[in-house]
């Protein structure tokens, strides 16, 4: 359903700005209307965004979901009626397009409705299934307070782990980066500036300098056509994994990979257990955690097995009973899901195994990426030690011109 942006004054004047999903324009301005106020302009969220788009601008991070979050559940712990601590979150945003949000929910909820109706029907976006339906177990179970702090604690989990991936790759992409600039250097600016000297010896040059100009002629003249190359396969392969059946088959391939493959699969396991665990834990019934983790996973290939899992947990058999069946995550994991359901503490230990196999994450990707540093490194300078060396030997082969 469109998302649509809105300008409208109150009763006494005051302008307030908001989002709302709705079918078309109309349905804004007619429920803007009987909510008493007076619409001002009504815009497709689509036509806003942009570089100069304003305050309406820009993608609520998750950080800054995770403050919100945090700063909501301690205002909760601390007696704080909703509308109040609604009131106290917008004064405190500092994000613009956040501030809209939490001024659309303070409306609505002041309006009669729930806070999980409010984040389901205004605003799909910065919070997903699994954030609603924990906020609408909290409120059924009246217990809004205890399902926010879990909330908090799994987007801080969650955060926690993702940065920890990300700034374990950083060092070798940089690495990477730096090398591979230098040796296009030295292919486009350096190398044809001896070629121009060999080229007015009329000198034969050894056959490593050769090679080297040869390449450096190829990628001056066309580079261009390499570009094309590589847009063409990247646009392909987005073409080709934008479909069920690539998405389906890329992911397959990715775990068939050496090391990878079994890297990829333990943050995928540690992201089921994880999300199922905190989901059960907040008082969300067993089929709707399924259906809603299936959605989080990344790999389509784990997201099916997921889903067949859901299946058959609706027909009766335990949750160890069918990951083992249906899905590919290791036996550790089936085994401490096993314990879990004989002892009566299923949500435990899901999040005991969470925490196993993302240390078991962080551990292999260090080794990983250690060795990809050294290769990374040795490769770099291995082709700029074939590039010196092959201007040496030209530059020696010189004083063998006779004069």
């Amino acid at each position: 359903m469109p998302v649509f942006v809105y300008r409208a004054a109150d009763r006494r004047g005051q302008t307030v700005d908001g989002v709302m999903e709705a079918p078309d324009a109309r349905a804004v301005v007619e429920r803007l209307q009987r909510d008493a106020y007076y619409p001002i302009q009504v815009a497709p969220h689509a036509e806003r965004r942009g570089w100069f788009s304003g305050p309406l601008s820009g993608r609520v991070r998750q950080r800054e979901l995770l403050a919100f979050t945090q700063q909501l559940a301690t205002l909760f712990e601390a007696g704080v009626p909703l509308d109040r601590a609604l009131t106290i979150l917008e004064e405190l945003s500092s994000h613009p397009r956040l501030r809209i949000i939490v001024s659309d929910l303070l409306r609505t909820v002041r309006g009669g409705g729930s806070l999980s109706d409010a984040l389901a029907k205004h605003h799909p976006r910065p919070f997903s299934r699994l954030y609603i339906n924990m906020v609408r177990a909290g409120e059924k179970g009246g217990v809004l307070e205890v399902a926010l702090r879990r909330l908090a604690e799994f987007l801080e989990s969650r955060a926690a782990f993702t940065e920890a991936l990300v700034s374990a790759l950083i060092y070798p992409m940089v690495v990477t980066v730096v090398g591979a600039g230098a040796i296009v250097f030295l292919l486009t600016f350096v190398l044809p500036r001896f070629a121009t000297i060999f080229a007015d010896l009329k000198q034969t040059v050894p056959l490593p300098t050769q090679i080297v100009l040869d390449i450096s002629a190829a990628v001056r003249e066309y580079w261009w056509l390499g570009a094309v190359v590589a847009f063409g396969l990247i646009l392909a392969w987005r073409v080709w994994t934008g479909t069920p059946e690539g998405r389906l088959a890329w992911d397959r391939m990715l775990l068939r990979l050496p090391r990878l493959g079994d890297l990829r699969l333990k943050v995928e396991t540690a992201r089921f257990t994880r999300t199922l665990g905190t989901m059960l834990k907040s008082g969300v019934p067993v089929m709707g955690a399924l259906a809603v983790v299936g959605e989080m996973m990344s790999s389509e290939v784990v997201a099916r097995a997921v889903a067949r899992l859901g299946e058959s947990v609706k027909r009766g058999r335990t949750v160890a009973a069918s990951i083992e069946e249906h899905t590919p995550f290791p036996a550790l994991a089936v085994h401490m899901v096993r314990v879990g359901e004989e002892t009566g503490r299923l949500e435990e230990m899901l999040l005991k195994t969470a925490e196993t196999f993302e240390n078991d994450v962080r551990v292999e990707l260090k080794r990983m990426v250690g060795l990809v540093e050294v290769g990374v490194i040795l490769l770099m300078g291995v082709l700029v030690a074939f590039i010196v060396v092959a201007m040496l030997l030209a530059i020696f082969s010189i004083n063998e011109i006779p004069l």
